[in-house]
């Protein structure tokens, strides 16, 4: 079968490609047609995440071993992409050069029959200009209410309370106390 996939680069303007490829070839496949789609030289570490309907990351999918313990970490060569998309789990995120953080999110459009005499993978669409710098990525909490709990009604004037000699004569303590 040919997984018909739509690449889009996180950014304001529509940047995009559309590529076919086949269910049995790996996400390292995916990334090399990524990397061939988008003009990269293919030199930087690149990660694929897998995620939910929203978007939000979740497993890191490296193109290289990077824990503690070889072998452990699923890598991009061991998983192919019918491992990780099918009709109920469409999406992933694919991230390239992670000092500029090209960020792409990856859909699942059709799955298809392999047309007699095509090459996969195969570039079939292509939208826009990649830009010459990566979108700075924001890194926001999801709610802004965490700490809310611990917050008090002190200002910096109540802090001085603290401010004195560092003396802990008037606290009971003794320095020789074990």
């Amino acid at each position: 079968m040919i997984y018909k996939l739509r690449v889009i680069l996180d950014t304001e303007e529509d940047i995009f490609r559309d590529l076919a490829i086949e269910n049995t070839d790996t996400l390292e496949d995916l990334h090399n047609a990524i990397v061939n789609a988008f003009g990269f030289d293919g030199s930087e570490m690149a990660s694929f995440y897998t995620c939910d309907d929203n978007w939000n990351q979740e497993d890191e999918i490296p193109l290289f071993d990077t824990g503690d313990v070889p072998g452990e970490m699923r890598i991009m060569s061991d998983l192919t992409l019918e491992d990780m998309l099918y009709e109920k789990q469409t999406k992933i995120i694919y991230v390239y050069d992670f000092l500029n953080m090209w960020t792409f999110l990856v859909e699942l459009a059709a799955i298809e029959e392999k047309q007699a005499g095509a090459t996969y993978p195969e570039l079939l669409y292509s939208l826009g200009l990649m830009p010459l710098v990566a979108n700075d990525p924001t890194f926001e909490a999801d709610d802004d209410t965490l700490f809310t709990e611990f917050e008090d009604e002190l200002d910096e004037d109540d802090l001085d309370m603290f401010e004195g000699d560092d003396s802990f004569e008037d606290f009971g303590f003794e320095e020789n106390w074990n």
